[in-house]
């Protein structure tokens, strides 16, 4: 996995328009509460990870489904600015665009979201989808991804570096043929067990047929292995934190970009912790990621110790 990978990086699955709010306090029912802050921006596991792909100077693109409507226009011309391919993207006149409503907690440095649910996804079997697809060095998926990419008529004639955001459950999942595993802990323990300690639940996701698996943990880093080697530990990098919004999301796509650039997968984990932590300096999932092209001798000096 750590000979560098050229080509797009596809991103398949969810995008949201996000309105979102910054209180000290969550506001109480018939109440009236000034934010601090607010902004909106794009949103979704997806499409945000595409844009911390391309902010870590990758090559990516992003296919997902949205409406007509104005939340989608305001997507499309986001991802296009951060320079990510939106050639697959799918405008369907008789859907809504995915939109949220966040009011973020000062006080708590926790979030509450309201949400417009995202359209169903799902691509022509031909078409420019499918030529992205196949010429893609890496295809990464959410949720709403997974179902796409597995349902696709034709599929097993078709190799795919796949990776997997497993943040959220996937029905009918399994992580064999999956190139980059990357579930939460709680999601490993809800699948295998949460009597297992946590080498043991890498293990058996490595069993199951991933090819290399990263768990993260949130304020406690991640862990990472890959086939038969150790399970290492990759600890969390400080935040400032003004919102976590979206920093899993970060996290998923700064991994990829340095996956796919030929860094060694602990290193990758590093990389894209440190990304992520950035990310919370801003109210927004994406207004943070720094700009940073990823080479092998930037990771040899940012190893974690």
């Amino acid at each position: 996995m750590s000979q560098p990978s050229t080509g797009t990086l596809l991103f398949i699955g969810s995008a949201t328009l996000d309105s979102i709010a910054l209180v000290q306090d969550y506001p109480a029912a018939d109440s009236r509460t000034v934010a601090t802050d607010f902004t909106t921006a794009g949103g979704g596991p997806a499409a945000t990870a595409a844009v911390a792909a391309a902010r870590a100077g990758a090559r990516a693109a992003f296919a997902g489904v949205i409406g007509t409507d104005d939340e989608g226009d305001r997507i499309i011309s986001g991802l296009q600015a951060e320079g990510v391919d939106t050639s697959a993207v799918v405008r369907d006149p008789g859907v809504k665009t995915g939109a949220s409503v966040i009011v973020v907690s000062k006080a708590t440095e926790s979030r509450a979201i309201v949400t417009r649910p995202v359209p169903p996804v799902s691509f022509p079997a031909e078409g420019r989808f499918r030529e992205l697809l196949e010429a893609a060095a890496w295809v990464h998926v959410d949720h709403l991804g997974w179902n796409a990419v597995a349902n696709l008529p034709g599929l097993n004639n078709v190799h795919l570096n796949l990776s997997v955001d497993a943040g959220n459950p996937i029905p009918s999942f399994s992580p064999r043929g999956v190139a980059l595993y990357v579930p939460t802990i709680e999601r490993l323990s809800a699948e295998y067990g949460g009597h297992l300690a946590v080498e043991e639940l890498l293990q058996k996701a490595i069993d199951d047929g991933a090819s290399a698996v990263v768990a993260t943990a949130g304020s406690d880093g991640a862990w990472v292995k890959a086939g038969n080697g150790p399970a290492v530990h990759v600890p969390a990098t400080p935040a400032t934190i003004l919102s976590t919004l979206g920093a899993g999301d970060v996290y998923h796509g700064a991994l990829l970009a340095a996956v796919a650039a030929g860094l060694p997968l602990v290193d990758a984990a590093a990389f894209a912790g440190r990304t992520a932590s950035a990310s919370c300096e801003g109210l927004d999932g994406r207004s943070k990621i720094p700009h940073q092209t990823i080479t092998p001798a930037f990771a040899s000096n940012h190893s974690p110790s």
